[in-house]
């Protein structure tokens, strides 16, 4: 599983030119599933999310969590996390996990922040339009296999 994490102000998915959902301060999240990934690989990676101190305290020091500034999460699934760009110009989308195996991991990852972080999603394998009010910039890349 590969996640890629934005601390925002403020971020909103589209489809079709309507607001599907948004959220103020807090973290869009970029997921992706490949074969092989548990329930164990979800439970690291939503650990790890909801308690990186990336957030900053009253000195201006990144020294908080998701969790402590209350904030919220916008979920997205992007399978194209996994391409492979070694060959040629066209990426190869094979690591990617098929929909619907990715659709339940996805599914349950994010039922799984939603317990500790409140938590809206886009639309598993829409088209969609993600705007992201990237705060900082900060910008984290976790793999579950890079534990």
């Amino acid at each position: 599983m590969k996640v890629v994490i934005q601390r925002s102000k403020h971020s909103s998915v589209s489809i079709d030119s309507k607001v599907y959902n948004e959220i103020k301060s807090g973290l869009v999240i970029f997921s992706c599933f490949t074969s092989g990934d548990t329930i164990e690989d979800i439970n690291y990676i939503v650990k790890k999310i909801v308690n990186l101190r990336i957030f900053d305290d009253e000195n201006g020091v990144m020294n908080k969590s998701i969790i402590d500034t209350k904030g919220s999460i916008l979920s997205i699934s992007q399978f194209t996390l996994y391409a492979d760009t070694k060959k040629g110009n066209r990426p190869s989308y094979i690591k990617a996990l098929n929909g619907d195996e990715a659709t339940k991991l996805y599914d349950i990852f994010n039922l799984e922040l939603n317990k500790l972080v409140p938590t809206v999603t886009g639309v598993f394998g829409a088209d969609m339009l993600i705007n992201i009010e990237n705060d900082g910039p900060i910008t984290i890349i976790i793999d579950s296999k890079n534990k």
